[in-house]
């Protein structure tokens, strides 16, 4: 049967068509695609400027913190040690009194080092300075650019180090520290608590690329750890750490906050570690008692003052010579501190009284009972975020401190 000339018509165009109509189809799937890769690649690099241009306000705040202080600093700390030098040069140390040269050949290291350790801050602030100059125009690759971040974060941490070293003009402020966490009579909640506690202090010592040691812990029935013994083998660090004596308590309460489902709570007690020279202090044999304790370690000596019913003890040494040797310094540098504490009549944190809460319910936060201060950031400061907090310690100890000098 022959076709209309219309049904020959509509099979020739739809023959002819649809090759063309296919092909125009996968020619705006291409050109959707290109534009829709093209947009997400327009997308990522508008992103990564963004984060290139906040990275590079960061760097910029550092180096300008850097040009600030630094030359000030190295003029003052130069002062400082030709000082020193001049005064060495007057004295004749063969003469003098050992300790008295020891700590004037200290004093000369000190300041050395801080004035060496200054201008390297210039050094790196001005490389960090020179990068962010020629990333801007492509120069240099985001590689070298993490590397002035990284730079600046250092230039940053040692310019916050300086600050608070000139903060720190206690008597055993320069010292390294002995922290002793003991869990609260909670149970295992508060020995789980106590194992937290010292991974955030041994976080915050690693940040400060501090030389931590855990010596002594002594391990729960369950989980956790009824007590710690940590060293920090770094200047300042009982300046920056004696702030933190006193309770701290984990705190859970119920939604509207009418019951409290949960609190345990921790002890911390903070003593000076003489890095560089002993504890000046004699202590009467009989007023001591030594006895040794159960333990994991059959060396442990355990030390008992008796005026001030003072107890210390000792089991990371392997004889029990060396462990009593130990435990007795620590009780020199407490009753040095006792005897410093009573003396200011200073309102530093005492071994039973409460220095922080941190909050798990209703809202996640961290409460620093002394200075006022909150955060919400609660899991940033048990991984070891707490500068803010012995910043706003020192500062406080300061203002008491000159208020009753003047108060004198």
């Amino acid at each position: 049967m022959a076709k209309t000339p219309l049904e020959s018509l509509s099979a020739v165009t739809t023959s002819t068509l649809r090759p063309r109509i296919l092909s125009l189809v996968r020619v705006r799937l291409s050109s959707c695609r290109i534009r829709s890769a093209s947009s997400m690649e327009d997308r990522k690099s508008m992103y990564k400027e963004l984060g290139l241009f906040s990275v590079k306000k960061k760097i910029d705040d550092v180096i300008y913190r850097a040009e600030m202080i630094a030359p000030v600093a190295v003029e003052l700390e130069e002062e400082r040690r030709i000082k020193q030098e001049e005064s060495l040069c007057r004295c004749n140390l063969w003469n003098s009194d050992i300790t008295i040269s020891n700590e004037s050949l200290i004093t000369l290291a000190d300041a050395i080092k801080m004035v060496n350790d200054l201008k390297d801050v210039q050094h790196k602030a001005e490389e960090a300075k020179l990068i962010t100059q020629l990333a801007q125009i492509d120069l240099v690759n985001h590689k070298l650019f993490e590397e002035a971040y990284n730079a600046s974060l250092d230039v940053n941490r040692f310019l916050d180090y300086y600050e608070m070293s000139k903060l720190l003009t206690g008597p055993y402020d320069k010292e390294g520290a002995c922290m002793t966490i003991t869990a609260g009579l909670e149970g295992i909640a508060s020995e789980m608590w106590t194992e937290k506690l010292m991974f955030m202090y041994t976080k915050w010592a690693e940040n400060h690329s501090c030389n931590v040691t855990v010596l002594e812990k002594l391990p729960s029935d369950g989980y956790g750890i009824k007590s710690a013994t940590i060293e920090f083998e770094k200047k300042y660090m009982y300046g920056y750490l004696s702030g933190e004596r006193g309770i701290h308590k984990m705190i859970n309460d119920s939604l509207d906050k009418s019951i409290v489902l949960e609190t345990c709570s921790a002890s911390i007690d903070v003593i000076p570690l003489f890095l560089e020279n002993t504890v000046d202090l004699d202590i009467d044999d009989r007023e001591i008692e030594t006895c040794f304790p159960p333990s994991n370690s059959k060396t442990a000596v355990c030390i008992h003052h008796i005026p001030t019913k003072t107890t210390v003890q000792c089991s990371s040494e392997r004889s029990q010579f060396a462990n009593k040797t130990k435990a007795l310094n620590r009780l020199k540098a407490k009753l040095v501190i006792m005897a410093l504490d009573e003396g200011l009549h200073t309102s530093r944190n005492k071994h039973g009284a409460e220095t922080r809460r941190y909050n798990l319910r209703p809202k996640k936060s961290v409460q620093d009972v002394r200075t006022g201060i909150v955060t919400p950031e609660l899991y940033s400061v048990l991984n070891g975020n707490i500068e803010p907090f012995i910043r706003a310690h020192i500062n406080l100890r300061r203002v008491r401190n000159v208020g009753y000098i003047n108060h004198i």
